[in-house]
This record gives C-alpha cells, sequence and structure tokens, in this order.
C-alpha cells in the first residue's frame, strides 16, 4: 500500500513538474513570438514592394484613401515601392485570409477588431517608439493596441483618430420658441440638445403634430455599440479590470437596468424603424429631408450628411451652417425620463480606437511601417480630418482643428468616452446584447405580452444576457 502511495505522489509530482514545464515553455514561446515579430523591423525597405492596404468604406469612398495612396507612391517612387487599394470588404478576416495570402499588407480597423489578431500571431507587434508622431498620440489611445505577451507589452496598432458617439441635429429645425419654450437655464443652449429629458419631451410633441410622419431623436438600437453606454452610465461594464477581465462580465451590474428602461422609453418616440436597421442606413437622407431632427453617430462621417443635405437642395454652406454636431446629452439620475427630480449624470458611451496594424503575413514589413508612419503623419491625419471629419488621435492636429476633436478627446480622457475592449473575446459580446436591445425597444411597441415593463424584468434580462456571453466565451475556449 505504501509503494502505491509512494508511486501515486511521484506521478503526481512528475505531472506537476510537466504542467510547470509546458506553462514556462510557453511562456517563453510567447515572449519569443513577440520578439521574433519585432525583429522583423530592420528598417531597410524592400524595394519594388507593392503593398495591399485596407480602408474603410467611407475613406474609399470619399476619396481619401486614393489621396493617401497617390502621395505615398509619390514620395517612396525612388525605391519602387507602390501601395494599391486592397479591394477587400473592409471586415475582412486576417485570421482566416491571411495564411493564404488573400489579406493585405496593411489593415485599418478598430482596436477591437485589430485586438483580436495578436493571439494567433496574424499582425506584427510594432516598434512604435521609433515612428515620428509617438508622442503625439495619448496614452489611453496606445493602451488600446497594447497587449502583454509573455511578460512584456507590445503595441499591435497604430492611432488613428478616436471614436465616440455625437448627436447630430438640424439646427434650422428647431422650433421657433426655442429660447423662450426650450432653455429653462438660459445659456442660450435649446434644453433638448443638453438633457435626454428635453429630447425624449420635444421627440414626443413632432411625433404627435406631424402624425408620425417626422420624430424629434432617431436610432436604430441594432448596434450595440450605440445603446450599451446607457448600462454603462448607471454602473454596467462590459469586462472587469478595465475591460481585461473576460470572466467578469457586468452589463447587469449596478444599477444597469435603469440604462434598459431609458432605451425603452426612447423608442416609445420613434417607429418600429428603430428596432432594425432601416434607421441607421436611412438617417443620412432623413435628416437631409428634415424627417429627422436629431440622431446620434459617429465623427467619420459628417460628410455623408452633408453629401445628402446638399443633394436635397441646399448649398454647402447653408448645410454646414445649419447641421449641428454636440456631446450626448445627460441623463436623469432617476433613470426615468419623465423624472428630473434627482438631476442629471454624464452619459458615458462606448468608444473605440480606429488605427493601422500590419499583417504577420506581408512580405514587406519595413515597406509597411512606412506606410503606416506616412499615413500617421501629422499632414495625413489632417488630411483625414478635412476629408472625413474624423477625430485625430495625433494632439498636434487635434489642437489646430479643434472643436468635435476637443470634445471626442476630452470625453476619452475623463472617461464618458469606455474605449472597446481590446481582447478577441469581445466578439461574442454583441448578438445577446443585439437580442435584448431589440427586445427592449420593441417593448415599446407591444399593446399584449408586454415582458419589460418593470426594472426587475428588465434586471433579469440583462443577467441572462451576462450568463450567454459567459457561456459563449468558456464554451468557445473549452
Amino acid at each position: 500500500m505504501r509503494k502505491n502511495i509512494a508511486a501515486l505522489v511521484s506521478h503526481v509530482a512528475l505531472l506537476l513538474a510537466l504542467i510547470l514545464t509546458i506553462g514556462i515553455i510557453g511562456s517563453i514561446a510567447a515572449a519569443n513570438s513577440g520578439k521574433e515579430g519585432a525583429n522583423k523591423f530592420t528598417g531597410e525597405l524592400e524595394r519594388g514592394a507593392v503593398l495591399r492596404i485596407l480602408e474603410n468604406d467611407t475613406a474609399i469612398k470619399q476619396g481619401y484613401l486614393g489621396e493617401l495612396i497617390d502621395a505615398f507612391n509619390a514620395e517612396y517612387a525612388s525605391y519602387g515601392i507602390r501601395a494599391v487599394d486592397a479591394n477587400m470588404d473592409q471586415y475582412t478576416n486576417l485570421e482566416e485570409d491571411g495564411p493564404f495570402g488573400y489579406g493585405p499588407d496593411v489593415l485599418y480597423q478598430a482596436n477591437d477588431r485589430i485586438m483580436r489578431y495578436p493571439d494567433g500571431r496574424h499582425i506584427l507587434p510594432l516598434p512604435a517608439e521609433t515612428l515620428s508622431g509617438y508622442d503625439q498620440v495619448s496614452e489611453k489611445a496606445w493602451q488600446a493596441y497594447t497587449k502583454t505577451v509573455g511578460g512584456e507589452n507590445y503595441v499591435f496598432g497604430v492611432p488613428v483618430n478616436a471614436q465616440g458617439p455625437l448627436l447630430y441635429y438640424r439646427k434650422d429645425l428647431l422650433p421657433a420658441n426655442w429660447q423662450t419654450e426650450w432653455d429653462d437655464d438660459g445659456n442660450g443652449v435649446p434644453d433638448m440638445i443638453e438633457y435626454w429629458t428635453d429630447m425624449y419631451r420635444y421627440s414626443k410633441q413632432v411625433k404627435a403634430e406631424s402624425g408620425g410622419k417626422k420624430f424629434g431623436y432617431m436610432r436604430s438600437f441594432l448596434e450595440p455599440y450605440f445603446s450599451v453606454g446607457y448600462l454603462y452610465s448607471y454602473g454596467g461594464y462590459t469586462f472587469g479590470n478595465n475591460n481585461t477581465d473576460v470572466s467578469d462580465i457586468g452589463h447587469s451590474a449596478g444599477n444597469a437596468e435603469l440604462g434598459g428602461k431609458i432605451i425603452r422609453q426612447l423608442a416609445s418616440v420613434m417607429d418600429e424603424r428603430c428596432i432594425d436597421d432601416s434607421v441607421t442606413t436611412g438617417a443620412y437622407a432623413a435628416i437631409a429631408s428634415g424627417e429627422f431632427f436629431a440622431t446620434i453617430t459617429t465623427p467619420d462621417v459628417y460628410t455623408m450628411f452633408i453629401d445628402e443635405m446638399i443633394a436635397a437642395g441646399m448649398t454647402r454652406a447653408e448645410a454646414e451652417e445649419n447641421l449641428v454636431t454636440v456631446t450626448i446629452p445627460k441623463l436623469p439620475a432617476s433613470g426615468d425620463l419623465e423624472d428630473e427630480s434627482a438631476g442629471f449624470i454624464d452619459n458615458k458611451m462606448m468608444g473605440g480606437v480606429q488605427g493601422y496594424a500590419i499583417s504577420s503575413y506581408t512580405k514587406y514589413p519595413n515597406a509597411a511601417l512606412k506606410f503606416v508612419e506616412f499615413a500617421t503623419s501629422f499632414e495625413m491625419i489632417k488630411r483625414r480630418n478635412e476629408l472625413l471629419g474624423i477625430v485625430p488621435a495625433r494632439g498636434d492636429v487635434a489642437e489646430q482643428v479643434g472643436g468635435l476633436s476637443e470634445i471626442i478627446n476630452g470625453n476619452l480622457e475623463n472617461g464618458n468616452i469606455v474605449v472597446m475592449p481590446s481582447v478577441k473575446e469581445s466578439a461574442q459580446v454583441w448578438t445577446p446584447l443585439q437580442t435584448l436591445f431589440q427586445d427592449l425597444a420593441k417593448d415599446a411597441f407591444r399593446t399584449a405580452d408586454i415582458k419589460y415593463d418593470t426594472t426587475e424584468k428588465i434586471k433579469a434580462a440583462l443577467v441572462e444576457a451576462d450568463k450567454q456571453i459567459y457561456d459563449s466565451i468558456f464554451t468557445l475556449k473549452g
């Protein structure tokens, strides 16, 4: 019996030693993979390189990518280096396409998409500190692209612009009596622009007076990116420990159910288009025609609204005068759009940092790095701002252009913009939240079988959504 026990102890000890050894080897391999990737950047440009550049649809449509490519190609013509449009869907999956040679050399995407790729070594760790604009980008923006590998921090993307929702509204559609009836604090700013309670009340009025043909505020709840911030505002969060602990899922934390109630109330002043994507795709034309007074979206589509307003008959000067973008209104602390008695709180919103990454499958890492450095230079970021209305991550450009850049970067620094998690598990968050937010919005139009008429029921639904996210993450891990 003692021999059996001794043998068992010996086997257990051997097993523990093996596990420890595997862990050490894994850590060394992880660290080495980071160093190996970084070592590809020798500084020697690959002459004759042809770089496939993946950009977003807006940059292509508005002509920015063409300008960027032409300028880069002129700068590096003597090296025979040329950039071309990758001509791929803006959400191309590098993990699937890269190993077969179909992926881009350089890709531009949001931090949540780019940061799915380091674990599979699909993108290269970058020598960020060697880039000319490194010191001009805030630490918070760099953090969105930083990952610890083998105990060391590596940067996998270069920030281009900070992204966060803004309120767009038509100044010329304000009620004629707004200064006397919609400016209670007398600060010269319409109340519906400052407070969700007033936007809600005004939207009810517009919908009623037009017989449901015009609307105050309109926004689809299909995209959780634009809705999860209502939960954040009342104590919810996506992942714990600054969005790094994926075992701690907290959309139901604190009084997040009050944010769910806000969604349900806002839906009631819209129509059923807020349940699907039609209100999103049609928002540019609806703002231009005056069907919508206000909506929320990101700053990089500003020019899309202007183009539609010009197409609807305005001059460019008139369109730019009448389309106003401001920070998101404040929420009632009570969590009820019909109750202002407890005062107001800031509306936190999900945001992101978009930037460039370099594929691990590129044959031209040094040329690709030169392209990224060129594309994130002062001149090209400023031009991107001029054409697309983006909020520059570079502080020197943001300071020069002012306006929205100061608002977004200020919200990022003060925590009112919560950056999307830079972990691959964030992919499992969207579907459960989308399903719940759509159902909350649909509840505003139900005449029977109402599901969320109490905050307790909303809380239970949030808890269930968190459970679905948890199960999805850890089932996949298993």
